[in-house]
């Protein structure tokens, strides 16, 4: 007869509270080999990825020709120019970051964390969400982060605080900020102060009405604190994922801004920077859905000069809180239920908070 083995089950599980997990039951099963999770299937990053080489290598290739397609046409010079200097403005920063995300998720492990933050939900919220100051990552990096946190008994509360401000207020991406808009300290002061205001509501929000029926709690493919891993193996697998996501994404948002400076007519500018709600609305919903990294949105951002400093902000406040690959990522994370609520309220209160922080350190601009 097999040997009988016990393992956690999803169902029946004994609810505690609002921020507490679920004490799993036990079911039996009698082959070993259910207890082997399924290998998992390769992602839509990595396809991505290749396809960014294929066409880099067709580049190559094509050298010649595309440099006289390209210098025939003045409006493809344009973008050209534009795509060049917002990629290699963001490159150096992009690096560092990962770098330094990638030394964070070999040094400071999820249990670490959990030790650092206090019984008091508030005061674990507060906590968590300064933690973000000193603990850079990528938007996706900080999802698992904060599953590994919720599973080692932290408030879910203090567990999204940190999802939501370790992307936004860390010393790389408020010196991006700064080097993208030189002369405009307030952009500085403005992009922090509302990306630390929405972790805070949103975690403050979710101690006061989040459910624990929401979550659906599973394994996800980025956790780089995976069993049996050394630190250096840690570090570059974290810094090697999130160059490639990142600079992939980055791709996307230099191409979409030369986009807008040579497809779109400068009086769609003007009339756009005569109404701030609508700027504003437009901006908010671009950076949901380009889903740039935190460290080279800001590059983009400043490319859109026609703007005022107010949309363009929240441009800034709202990326790295929500886009459509953190949406996927949450709804496989913590389920559906769970990220069908998060998201759009994340929205909501990154854009209020954003237009705020603008109004208080740049006025209407």
């Amino acid at each position: 007869m097999s040997p009988v083995h016990s393992v956690p089950s999803n169902s029946g599980r004994q609810q505690l509270g609002v921020d507490d997990l679920s004490i799993p039951q036990t079911e039996q099963i009698s082959d070993p080999a259910e207890l082997v999770p399924p290998a998992p299937r390769r992602s839509l990053r990595t396809a991505s990825t290749y396809v960014l080489a294929a066409l880099l290598a067709l580049g190559l290739i094509f050298q010649g020709q595309l440099t006289h397609w390209v210098t025939a046409s003045p409006r493809l010079q344009t973008a050209t120019t534009v795509f060049t200097g917002v990629f290699v403005q963001a490159v150096p920063f992009l690096v560092l970051g990962v770098m330094i995300s990638g030394a964070i998720a070999a040094l400071v492990s999820p249990e670490l964390l959990r030790k650092i933050l206090p019984r008091n939900e508030t005061a674990a919220i507060g906590v968590a969400g300064l933690a973000g100051i000193a603990l850079p990552g990528c938007e996706c990096g900080v999802v698992p982060v904060s599953r590994r946190l919720m599973d080692q008994g932290a408030p879910g509360a203090a567990a999204f605080a940190f999802l939501l401000s370790a992307p936004a207020v860390n010393p790389v991406v408020l010196v991006a900020t700064a080097v993208a808009f030189p002369g405009q300290p307030g952009m500085v002061g403005a992009r922090f102060t509302g990306s630390l205001a929405t972790a805070f509501v949103m975690g403050y929000l979710w101690a006061k009405f989040g459910r624990p029926e929401w979550f659906r709690i599973q394994p996800h493919g980025h956790d780089h604190w995976a069993p049996g891993r050394s630190r250096w193996q840690v570090f570059t697998e974290a810094a090697r994922h999130d160059f490639l996501q990142a600079a992939a994404f980055l791709v996307v948002g230099a191409l979409a801004a030369a986009a807008l400076h040579v497809l779109v007519p400068a009086s769609w500018y003007r009339d756009l920077s005569g109404q701030m709600i609508v700027s504003i609305g437009v901006m908010a919903v671009l950076a949901v859905v380009l889903a740039l990294c935190s460290e080279a949105d800001a590059f983009v951002a400043s490319s859109m000069s026609s703007l005022p400093l107010l949309p363009r902000l929240v441009f800034l406040v709202v990326g790295p809180a929500v886009d459509v690959k953190l949406f996927a990522m949450q709804a496989g994370t913590f389920g559906r239920r769970f990220a069908i609520r998060f998201a759009p309220m994340t929205f909501l209160v990154a854009t209020v908070c954003g237009a705020a922080a603008g109004y208080l350190f740049l006025g209407a601009r």
